[in-house]
Parts: structure tokens; C-alpha cells; sequence
């Protein structure tokens, strides 16, 4: 009840800020001591909270890597950062989250680019109502906003390593995640199931990907912290904010209780704020495996915070990836 009236009244936390921060206001006193040349990867950045974090941390002189599905609309998004901040660099590359193999290819060529990777913002997601299917015959919902993610992350983790030895400045990851990921009960969160989208239910479906969000940034962070690796990596909440995975769930509920509900929604700017404030400020240095809302360190479910439901899931996702990765070669 507590949580619930400090995110109504607007209260600022620990931090400093609170569910009315906004991205610029979160981020406007780094740019005196942010480092030159960082560069950011964000998926999913053409429109909504992605193009939101996009456009503020370019006016805060970040390059930034879009990967984008759609790069027609990742164009018009770069248009719209270079014509209010002329100096951003704003790289676009073509990516398809629910395929392998496109993540594969969208790796070499950001590789290829041979540029540093100090932060890296898993922000793509899609919520369907109906049962869809990825080129690899997996769950759409799951393949976009889990597999494809945990694919990236591993396929340019070295990078990031490598890019906080040889800078110094510590690498961060984060995965974007959802309060939802709490409604998710233990006996319905199971590995091969969620593959197949048996007895789908679209947002069961989109609540268990968040939830593994969530269990990824907890055992990355226990292996980086293993490897001593100057690498952070965490999850974020970013409220429920007007976008078009709102927009999809409109159809399950009356128009008189959406219009309440919207009333509660933060706005795409202040969306963006959570994800601003973990990637750049001075106060989230060194903090990993944790889960953020508000731009403050917030409680994520019992069932997420579970270590070896966090390994098992790993492990599973890491022998999925390599049977299937391997067959593709053959």
C-alpha cells in the first residue's frame, strides 16, 4: 500500500526521483561527468520508451546503436534525435529478436563495426493475444522478449568485458521487465511449455517472459561477479506506460475501465526514466543483479529472486540455444 501511494503521490525515493521523473530530469546533471565516447545498443528503440531512451541519452552525447526490425521507422527516429541534437551519432542496425539467426547476423555486424559496448539496453518486447510461432517453431512472445535477448547478451557479453578492461569504466546491461512478471506462479512456469505456448494465454505468456527478464539478470550477474568482470547487469520496471503493448491489451477490458486505468499510466518520457537513470548515473556504479522501479532498487517476487530456479533456467535456455544454433550449421 505504501508503494502504491508513493507512485500516485509522485513521491521521490532514495534516488532522488520518482514515478513523475521524467528521462531528461533523471539525466540532466550526467553529462558533466559522463565519459566521452560511450556508446549504447538499444533493441526495440523506434518508438515508445525505446526511442525515448534513445533520443535523451543521445542529447546526453552517448552514440547510440539502434537495433530495429523496422528500419524505415529506426530512420525516423535518427532523423528525429540529429534534428534536436545535431551532433548525435545514431547507428542503425536490422534486427529480428524472434530469430536466431537474424541476431547471429545483427552480432557480426555490430562486431564488425569494432566499436566499444559500455551499455547494452534489452528494451524490445511484444505482447500477442493469439498463439503465434517464430521461425524456429518457438513461442513468439517468449522467443522476442527472452530468448532473442539472451542470445544478444551472450553473443556480445566478451565485448562488453573487454570494453570495460581495456576503458575502465564499468559495462551495464538492462533487460526491461514488467511488475506483471509477479503474477506468474511457480507450477505454471515451465521451461518446455512456455517453448510451445501450451494452453496459451497471451498475458500468462507475456508476464512468464518478464519474469525470465528478471531470472537472466540474476544469474549473469552472479557468473560476471564470479569473473570479476567490471560488468553490471540489471532489471528494470518502467511502470505501465502508454504504449502499444497497452494498446493490444485494450481489447480484454471495457473502454469505461481503460479510461480510468489510462489516468494512472506514466507517460512514454517518464517510461524512459528508470532505464535512463540505471544506464548512466553514479549512484547504480557496482549495483548488479537487482531490479529497479521508479529509478529505485524496488522488491521483485519470491519466485524471481529464486537462484536456482535462476540456474536452471540458464542452463535450459543456454542447451536450447546450442542444439538449435548447432543444427542451423549442419
Amino acid at each position: 500500500m505504501k508503494a502504491t501511494l508513493r507512485y500516485l503521490a509522485g513521491l521521490a525515493g532514495p534516488s532522488g526521483f520518482g514515478s513523475n521523473s521524467t528521462a531528461e530530469q533523471v539525466t540532466q546533471d550526467f553529462s558533466s561527468f559522463l565519459p566521452s565516447n560511450l556508446t549504447a545498443l538499444i533493441t526495440g528503440a523506434t518508438s515508445g520508451i525505446g526511442a525515448e531512451t534513445a533520443r535523451v541519452l543521445a542529447k546526453r552525447g552517448v552514440r547510440v546503436v539502434i537495433g530495429a526490425r523496422d528500419l524505415r521507422k529506426a530512420k525516423e527516429v535518427r532523423e528525429k534525435i540529429q534534428k534536436e541534437s545535431p551532433h548525435a551519432e545514431v547507428i542503425l542496425l536490422e534486427i529480428d529478436l524472434s530469430s536466431f539467426a537474424s541476431v547471429q547476423r545483427f552480432c557480426s555486424e555490430f562486431l564488425a563495426l569494432e566499436l566499444p559496448l559500455n551499455i547494452l539496453i534489452n528494451n524490445a518486447g511484444m505482447y500477442s493475444q493469439n498463439l503465434e510461432f517464430s521461425e524456429e517453431k518457438i513461442e513468439m512472445t517468449f522467443a522476442t522478449n527472452y530468448l532473442g535477448h539472451f542470445l544478444l547478451t551472450k553473443m556480445l557479453l566478451e565485448k562488453m568485458i573487454d570494453t570495460a578492461k581495456r576503458t575502465g569504466i564499468q559495462g551495464r546491461i538492462i533487460n526491461i521487465s514488467s511488475v506483471i512478471h509477479s503474477w506468474v506462479k511457480r507450477s505454471c512456469f515451465c521451461f518446455n511449455d512456455m517453448l510451445c505456448g501450451k494452453n496459451y494465454n497471451g498475458t500468462r505468456a507475456y508476464a512468464q517472459s518478464k519474469l525470465a527478464t528478471i531470472l537472466h539478470v540474476k544469474e549473469v550477474a552472479r557468473q560476471l561477479k564470479e569473473r570479476n568482470a567490471n560488468v553490471t547487469i540489471n532489471a528494470v520496471h518502467p511502470g505501465i506506460v502508454k504504449t502499444g503493448i497497452i494498446r493490444a491489451h485494450k481489447g480484454l477490458i471495457t473502454d469505461s475501465l481503460f479510461f480510468i486505468a489510462s489516468k494512472l499510466l506514466k507517460s512514454i518520457s517518464q517510461g524512459a526514466s528508470t532505464t535512463c537513470y540505471v544506464a548512466l548515473s553514479r549512484q547504480t556504479e557496482g549495483v548488479s543483479g537487482k531490479y529497479f522501479t521508479d529509478c529505485n532498487e524496488s522488491n521483485c517476487s519470491s519466485l524471481a529472486n529464486d537462484e536456482s530456479e535462476a540456474r536452471k533456467l540458464w542452463n535450459d535456455t543456454h542447451a536450447l540455444l546450442h542444439k538449435r544454433l548447432r543444427q542451423a550449421t549442419n
